[in-house]
């Protein structure tokens, strides 16, 4: 009988640890997950993954950890003994690491360093994934940005990314450890954290043909991104550590798209006139902001045969449909033109 490739996700209960969760749970992986403990549960995007409490063959486990408690990290690695870590948990949220900088570096930057000595001392083979992102790039030196292309960060996020990186290629060369980082570039869905601003313009369009709100209120809409679909995005971040050996990739689409184009392809999905919705509000624009970023995915496509395949506008109908059908609206009476209630809606 073989015996179960087992994985260990930090940062499961998000929208990359969810997607990464149902992958590995449809390859036949045993799936351990690291979640914080809080007065609250947080579990909302996994909860479909567990199977009936009488069948016998469980598949996915929880355990309570942080990445900011090593002795958690250590007791957590060496009961599960997993062939495959990836590490995608850490305060994320950009514009929240300017307020919370310290915690932000503890969590993705020292967080990272915890896990890789957790995995130094263990005595069978391991293969770890690290969570790069395209922040790091910043004031970028130039565009498309590759494996090669300087880092530049331009947030306490970014910088902690950058140490986690380079940590990540330190513990790779000084001890052998299988280690490769993914540098994604901005991946959305329906699982998008709610603060986030794709989500926000989506859930903004639901509240807005609800009848809850009458404005969206956003920051910089003339910065650029390179926005993919993050069920995509895991899959790469799997082909990582099934490759013979460890190396660095860019995980991206290769199209920019600017904040303003994503506010104007959203409505338009609803048949709204963006303009007469949108505010802009200052509180919502960055001490330091990244202008554009663009990834070039050729090493991942050339080496580990993933290329992205959502398009801009099917990712951004997904999204508007999901939060639609969220809000308790039916998708199919605003969507493709038929936004029948939409003229209402508009303020002369």
């Amino acid at each position: 009988m073989t015996t179960k490739r087992r994985a260990l996700i930090t940062g499961i209960t998000g929208q990359d640890g969810s997607y990464l969760a149902e992958l590995l749970l449809s390859k036949d992986y045993e799936v351990h997950g690291i979640i914080r403990r809080s007065s609250s549960f947080s579990t909302g995007r996994i909860d479909h993954l567990y199977r009936d409490p009488h069948d016998r063959d469980v598949r996915l486990f929880l355990h309570y950890g942080d990445l900011s408690d090593s002795s958690s990290l250590i007791t957590t690695v060496n009961s599960v003994r997993p062939d495959e870590i990836y590490n995608l948990g850490a305060q994320s949220h950009v514009m929240v690491s300017f307020e919370m900088p310290e915690f932000t570096a503890d969590t993705a930057g020292m967080g990272t360093l915890r896990v890789l000595e957790a995995l130094r001392h263990a005595d069978w083979p391991v293969r770890f994934y690290q969570a790069g992102s395209s922040e790091m790039f910043g004031k970028v030196a130039e565009s498309p940005q590759s494996e090669r292309t300087p880092f530049h960060p331009r947030s306490p996020y970014a910088v902690s990314k950058v140490f986690a990186h380079w940590m990540t290629i330190q513990y790779r060369e000084a001890y052998g450890l299988f280690a490769a980082n993914g540098i994604l570039f901005n991946h959305e869905s329906p699982r998008r954290g709610a603060t986030f601003v794709t989500r926000k313009i989506t859930r903004g369009i639901a509240a807005i043909l609800a009848g809850r709100e009458q404005k969206l209120y956003l920051g910089n809409l003339d910065a650029r991104r390179d926005w993919g679909y993050a069920p995509e995005y895991v899959e790469a971040m799997w082909r990582m550590l099934q490759a013979d050996e460890p190396s660095d990739y860019v995980v991206a689409t290769g199209e920019t798209h600017s904040v303003r184009e994503f506010v104007e392809a959203a409505f338009s999905q609803v048949g709204l006139e963006w303009a007469a919705y949108v505010e802009i509000d200052p509180r919502y624009f960055r001490p330091t902001e990244v202008d554009e970023l663009c990834g070039d995915a050729s090493k991942a496509s050339a080496e580990l045969g993933w290329r992205a395949t959502t398009g801009f506008q099917d990712l951004v109908r997904i999204m508007v449909e999901a939060d639609l059908t969220e809000a308790g609206l039916d998708p199919s009476k605003y969507l493709a033109g038929r936004a029948a209630a939409a003229p209402s809606l508009a303020k002369s």
